[in-house]
């Protein structure tokens, strides 16, 4: 589908009348229905995909068909209001959280204009705030007295069809960044809510297609791709034939390998997809470099678990097929390679999930001997930690010269960054590979990070203008680190980001390209024994 010029864009969103331009809508949110046109909503999920998930043990995706949002009729079941307040009602049961946040929001809008998507689109529903009312309105009206008695006066109302295409369509306007939650007063975690109704829409088969296809490969085959163990290990050695040519220095990984020290798993967009592939060679120079004693896996081949996007239950099978490799091989500790929401996965759910990993040993660096004891459970350590410590403990050789064509800026990862509180790390590494990094506004990095506008699925074609909207307050970021400083990279450490970035970026400051974090190491290491070309863009270098 065509997108509007940047220029026509940008004059849209600084201009058209909208809650973010300052214009008041002609009727309440309670009374503006929604209404899918191309462009506004993402395909839904495929028959197949949903009925082979469905078969699958321990999860459960009903009402597989064919269906159009635009369509009045979205061919549910018949009973599918009684299914989707009897899911609500298990999960106040289960999940603590949600009652509470159900409970305590005072609406004092401290979260309104902190979300990327409202920012873009001047849509009150994408308020945090208002997301997550088309949740608590039909909970007011179920599970509490005031809503049962009062009704509308109390900010309750029925659950309606009308209230389902709303959810579908808003629940699919929010990536889960949770920036809103950092300035929430009460601490109200809106992601956690936008993932109950996405649960809630899977229990009538309402999903969508770039969420649910990724699932089902990764179930299937193990990565989100759906490549076969062959052609996962064909792409690596693929790239370490190009690692080879470019450096001299010839790279063995090994797959599959019982009594390795160390599994490592990383999204399997570093295996097959630009820029990601630079970052996956980025990793085998340096695991090279040390001697590390590990391997990869053609089953555990994604780091990358969509499940979160889903359910509970998938997010926790997902997760779980890591682990179940690790024990089979026989390693001592978890590797896991630049990724948003595997952490995300790995530091908020994990433990109750499939954890303690008890038949791992806490993570200890064979090089450096540091004990990452922050891994003490989870038994997984983040390449920049990993990389990080080997950097301080002066076991790695770096020239910075090797980087003088990068002059970057740094994109902390929502999940990485507020999810696991990994800030100084990448930060730390940077300053050993980068003659020259900037840092975009303190009101956009750290815990205050804008999301890239495409996470949770939502890397997806057919809504390119929202992306491009949602996207936006990044992209100014950028922009003015870009005018200050003439930057032309933009650095992070997730797969997702170097993938909607790089759209991102193509289209608001196409000056500036993406790299991972790895990369950049990778450009910078110094090898015994390599034969290296003259690599005036690094490991991109064509020769």
């Amino acid at each position: 589908m065509a997108v509007i010029t940047k220029d026509e864009l940008s004059k849209n969103v600084a201009e058209e009348p909208s809650m973010m331009t300052g214009s008041t809508p002609p009727k309440g949110w309670l009374e503006t229905p929604v209404k899918f046109k191309p462009g506004n909503y993402a395909y839904p999920t495929k028959a197949e995909k949903l009925e082979y998930l469905n078969s699958q043990q321990g999860v459960s995706f009903p009402n597989a068909r064919v269906w159009n949002p635009e369509d009045e009729d979205w061919k549910l079941p018949a009973n599918w209001k009684e299914i989707i307040i009897n899911g609500l009602a298990d999960r106040l049961d289960r999940f603590r959280s949600l009652k509470i946040f159900m409970d305590c929001c005072v609406r004092c809008g401290a979260c309104a204009d902190k979300c990327h998507f409202f920012l873009g689109t001047g849509d009150p529903k994408n308020m945090p705030v208002l997301r997550a009312e088309l949740l608590r309105s039909v909970y007011r009206k179920e599970f509490t007295l005031a809503g049962k008695i009062l009704g509308k006066m109390a900010g309750a109302r029925e659950m309606t069809a009308g209230v389902l295409k709303e959810w579908f369509m808003y629940a699919y306007q929010c990536t889960e960044c949770r920036r809103c939650s950092v300035f929430c007063p009460y601490g109200i975690d809106t992601a956690e809510i936008t993932m109950m109704l996405r649960e809630l829409l899977h229990m009538v088969g309402c999903g969508i297609n770039w969420a649910m296809e990724p699932v089902s490969n990764s179930n299937r085959t193990g990565n989100h791709m759906g490549l076969t163990p062959q052609a996962f290990k064909g792409n690596v050695d693929f790239l370490c034939e190009d690692v080879e040519s470019l450096t001299g220095v010839k790279v063995n990984p090994t797959f599959n390998r019982k009594g390795a020290e160390v599994l490592f798993i990383t999204p399997s967009a570093d295996v097959f997809a630009e820029p990601g592939l630079f970052t996956c060679m980025g990793y085998l120079l340096l695991f090279e470099a040390i001697g590390l004693d590990y391997t990869w896996s053609t089953y555990a081949s994604e780091g990358g678990n969509f499940g979160l996007f889903t359910s509970n239950e998938m997010m926790k099978k997902l997760n779980g097929k890591m682990y179940a490799e690790a024990e089979r091989l026989g390693v001592k500790w978890i590797l896991g390679g630049e990724c948003g929401h595997m952490w995300r996965v790995i530091h908020q759910y994990m433990d109750t999930m499939n954890g303690p990993a008890d038949f791992l040993e806490v993570p200890k660096s064979p090089v450096t001997g540091t004990v990452f004891d922050n891994a003490a459970s989870t038994k997984m350590v983040h390449i920049s930690e990993f990389t990080a410590d080997l950097i301080k403990h002066g076991k790695i050789k770096l020239d910075k010269s090797r980087n003088a064509h990068v002059k970057a800026t740094f994109h902390d990862s929502c999940n990485t960054a507020r999810a696991m509180g990994m800030l100084e790390e990448p930060r730390y590494i940077l300053n050993h590979v980068l003659e020259e990094w900037h840092e975009m506004p303190a009101n956009t990095i750290r815990e205050k990070t804008f999301c890239c506008g495409s996470g949770t699925a939502l890397n997806t074609d057919e809504i390119m203008e929202l992306r491009m909207r949602s996207g936006l307050p990044r992209a100014n970021a950028v922009k003015h680190v870009y005018d200050q400083h003439a930057i032309n990279t933009l650095a992070c450490v997730c797969a997702i980001d170097r993938a909607t970035l790089t759209t991102l970026m193509n289209y608001w400051v196409p000056e500036v390209e993406v790299a991972g974090v790895s990369e950049l190491v990778g450009n910078a290491l110094v090898i015994e024994g390599e034969d290296r070309q003259e690599l005036t863009e690094g490991l991109r270098t064509l020769v």
